[in-house]
């Protein structure tokens, strides 16, 4: 193995324990980010709307359900997610003020602070390492 390979692996194993430590491993991981770190999907889903509410778009059920890929949940799947997301307290559901039957979806204030710990200790850690 050449010496740029030995740094690639070393670099690639502190990124991946860095990762699991913030996730999977962590003990100390709020409710809310181990809903959503739960299975591929969900971490999917979770990184595409906080994507798409720090950017200041407004979210439909519709917009919010299209945000993965089809080819990782079923319609019925990603809709039970949002809907589970939001009785769990992570994700308010409001009515449009334009049209009422529209739902528009935005984090909880709590989901915004378990996600912000988050990637502030995942960014602390890259760059300590």
């Amino acid at each position: 193995m050449s010496k740029d390979s030995s740094d690639s692996i070393s670099r690639a194993r502190k990124f991946i324990k860095n990762i699991l430590t913030q996730t999977i491993d962590n003990p100390n991981n709020p409710d809310s980010l181990n809903f959503f770190q739960a299975d591929t999907y969900r971490f999917y889903f979770l990184m595409s709307f906080m994507w798409e509410y720090l950017e200041g778009n407004e979210i439909s059920q519709e917009y919010a359900i299209s945000l993965v890929p089809k080819k990782y949940a079923s319609r019925i799947k990603r809709l039970q997610v949002l809907k589970q997301a939001v009785k769990l307290g992570y994700i308010n559901e409001t009515s449009s003020t334009i049209d009422k039957r529209r739902r528009i979806y935005k984090p909880t204030d709590s989901l915004l602070d378990d996600f912000f710990t988050y990637t502030d200790n995942v960014s602390m850690q890259l760059k300590a390492s």
